[in-house]
């Protein structure tokens, strides 16, 4: 009697901690947000990140490493800016009794300011040396190839963030292939499945996802309206089968002794 009551109770944390459609423990850590108050064009007070933090942890993430824009036309943040901002952050959570485990990188733009703080090594990284870089939406950079190497000599792992939302790379899919080729990871926007950004937008993310092309995902979340998105996104089929195709790296960031 006691060995079957025992088996269904290991049968039912099996559901829980397996099963795809429990999509809270696929998505414990969220990779790419701008939860930082009034540093870029994400959360403008803390009061805000707090407000989607907890949506956040309601969606089962207890990790998140969020990503302020550093630009040097509209956003040119410091390392020892955004270090402030994440105290802040901190601070105010633990007040509150929040337990949540929140790091901070960076998403730098793919400008000459980042070709310089690469030169400096003064850049804000995440895991294992990663670094998350975007281009721009209208074109792709003429010397794409010689920011990616200047990533690499500088003792980097590059990570592009949001591929899919570089329109011009559908008709010029070589480029994905020769990123890859160079050692970049890509990281997906979870609202690209559902066609949150556009039809275009989704179509070449599950063209990456059917490729086997995606390492990193997240919610890219700057304000209320991205995580409302979110929510109906991670229940949605594509979003299952990106955390089945294996190769999600999120988890491996989790470090140890991280809990809900």
């Amino acid at each position: 009697m006691l060995n079957k009551v025992f088996s269904n109770f290991q049968n039912k944390i099996n559901l829980l901690f397996n099963n795809t459609n429990n999509p809270g423990r696929m998505f414990s850590l969220d990779l790419h947000s701008h939860l930082i108050a009034g540093v870029d064009d994400g959360v403008e007070t803390i009061d805000e990140s707090i407000e989607i933090i907890l949506e956040l942890k309601k969606l089962g993430v207890f990790n998140i490493i969020t990503t302020p824009h550093i630009k040097q036309e509209r956003y040119p943040n410091s390392s020892m800016q955004i270090k402030c901002g994440l105290g802040l952050l901190r601070k105010e959570l633990n007040r509150r009794k929040i337990k949540i485990r929140i790091d901070v990188a960076a998403e730098y733009y793919a400008d000459e300011y980042f070709l310089e703080l690469l030169l400096k090594r003064d850049i804000m990284t995440f895991g294992e040396s990663y670094v998350l870089f975007e281009l721009s939406y209208k074109h792709c950079p003429s010397n794409l190839e010689e920011i990616i190497d200047a990533i690499k000599e500088a003792g980097y792992i590059p990570v592009l963030a949001h591929p899919e939302r570089y329109l011009y790379m559908l008709e010029n899919f070589h480029l994905y292939h020769m990123m890859k080729d160079k050692g970049v990871y890509f990281q997906l926007n979870i609202n690209s499945l559902s066609g949150y950004y556009s039809p275009k937008a989704r179509k070449i993310a599950k063209t990456l996802l059917k490729k086997d092309m995606i390492e990193f995902v997240g919610s890219d979340t700057h304000k209320m309206k991205h995580l409302e998105a979110l929510k109906q996104t991670v229940n949605t089929r594509q979003f299952k089968r990106l955390f089945n195709s294996g190769k999600i790296l999120n988890n491996a960031l989790i470090c140890p002794g991280s809990s809900s």
